[in-house]
């Protein structure tokens, strides 16, 4: 017996067992299935925190201060799941290495569902004072941490399993989990605002949505562990070399790759946050708007997102992966230049900005698993991919909503661009300059 199956968890023999069939075969649709499964699980925790980091915890932990500097105090606890997640793959890949993959992954998403629902106990500060956000602090570094061990490498599979003439499709296919997760958890939030008073609802109506993220997370575990502990499926692992390799031994042969693999998607995940969390942020501060209302038109946004990363699939396939990020990066600059000062512009303004910037979202974040998956050769591509995707989303969205809410409350809408631009320049320099990225992408 293996030291995995020695340490294997209740729920893995239990997917071993679902799974002891002679008929099963790899099907790039099953990959398909529990990859929008886990993927739209860990959207959501992450959502639920987003939403709750700009209308629950600037009140909630942070009563002593203004409501600008506390929702600012709130985006700088923010960053810190995004600087634990490199800490957490390193952890977790020894984890992998040593116990095997599926109980990695089981720990991984315990952690997630623990920190996450822990969120739903959080005592304010009229209750432990300056605690309320340590506490805060130390349930974001467990989400981070978690995170960072629940890479599974079915992205990077499914991509090396899809066939040639489709392999934009299929990269296309663990992005959708992002509009998703966010339909499911603004939807919930919108439902509680308008559902009862503030006064309940900062009491206690927050808090359901993270006890639904803990359930979510189970089935989402049970979904992938069923594909990951399949003989087929570790066999298949192996043959195309998704294997965990140690960490620094990765970072020393292919930081280059790393460098250039967390810069190439960096424009759609700056433009991730921004047309998220930060209009968010800007909407309950600076206007009179109702919070469930915008939080229905970031459904809608994200709805036109949802079908824009199925629309990049098509165009990576017929274009090229790397001329859908290249010319949805400089479009991005170009959007970059006016769009956030729509978000001054009234209800139908801020309609346009959204529905506009999830599109151009969709179009590039579509393709950033594909360009995160062939920056490596195969030996390194488990844990290359897994460390260059810590590093864009840390890059390029963990500091956006603070970024941007600095420079658009001290110099205007205007200026939260910049940070957007930064982010697209950052894309363009990347394509440009790595020949070698270049022709892997196409």
């Amino acid at each position: 017996m293996s030291v995995a199956s020695a340490h294997s968890a209740p729920l893995e023999r239990d997917a071993r067992a679902v799974n002891t069939r002679g008929d099963h075969e790899v099907r790039p649709g099953e990959i398909a299935i529990g990859v929008i499964i886990g993927r739209t699980s860990e959207f959501f925790d992450f959502f639920c925190y987003a939403i709750a980091s700009v209308i629950v915890f600037p009140a909630l932990v942070f009563p002593y201060v203004d409501r600008l500097t506390g929702t600012l105090w709130s985006f700088a606890l923010f960053p810190l799941a995004f600087i634990a997640r490199p800490i957490g793959t390193q952890i977790f890949m020894w984890v992998d290495r040593t116990y095997g993959r599926g109980t990695k992954l089981t720990i991984a998403l315990f952690l997630l569902g623990t920190s996450t629902v822990s969120l739903a106990f959080l005592p304010g500060y009229a209750e432990v004072g300056i605690w309320s956000a340590i506490l805060l602090s130390l349930f974001r570094i467990g989400q981070g941490l978690a995170l960072g061990g629940a890479w599974d490498g079915l992205a990077s599979l499914l991509a090396l399993n899809a066939p040639a003439e489709k392999r934009g499709w299929y990269a296309m296919v663990p992005q959708l989990g992002a509009p998703l997760g966010l339909i499911v958890a603004s939807a919930l939030f919108a439902f509680f605002l308008s559902n009862m008073d503030m006064g309940d609802f900062l009491s206690w109506g927050w808090r359901y949505p993270f006890f639904v993220a803990f359930a979510l997370n189970v089935v989402a575990l049970f979904a992938r562990l069923r594909i990951v502990v399949t003989p087929e499926y570790t066999q298949l692992f192996k043959t195309r070399e998704l294997t965990p390799s140690r960490v620094t031994a990765t970072v020393k042969a292919q930081w280059r790759n790393i460098i250039i693999g967390a810069f190439a998607p960096l424009a759609s995940f700056a433009l991730f946050h921004m047309v998220t969390v930060f209009p968010l942020s800007w909407v309950a501060l600076f206007t009179k708007e109702d919070i469930a209302r915008f939080l229905g038109i970031e459904i809608v946004g994200a709805f036109f997102g949802l079908g824009a990363v199925v629309i990049s699939g098509l165009l990576a396939d017929r274009i090229g992966r790397r001329s859908v990020l290249g010319y949805t990066a400089a479009a991005i600059a170009v959007f970059s230049g006016f769009a956030p000062q729509l978000l001054g512009a009234g209800s139908s303004g801020e309609l346009a900005f959204m529905i506009g910037g999830f599109i151009l979202l969709g179009l590039a974040f579509g393709q950033s698993s594909g360009a995160v998956t062939n920056n490596f050769p195969k030996g390194a591509r488990y844990t290359g991919a897994a460390l260059t995707s810590d590093l864009a989303w840390l890059f390029g969205a963990g500091f956006a909503p603070l970024a941007a809410l600095v420079l658009a409350s001290e110099f205007g809408l205007i200026a939260a661009g910049g940070y957007l631009l930064s982010g697209a320049i950052g894309t363009l320099v990347a394509l440009g300059l790595n020949k070698e990225l270049a022709r892997r992408l196409d």
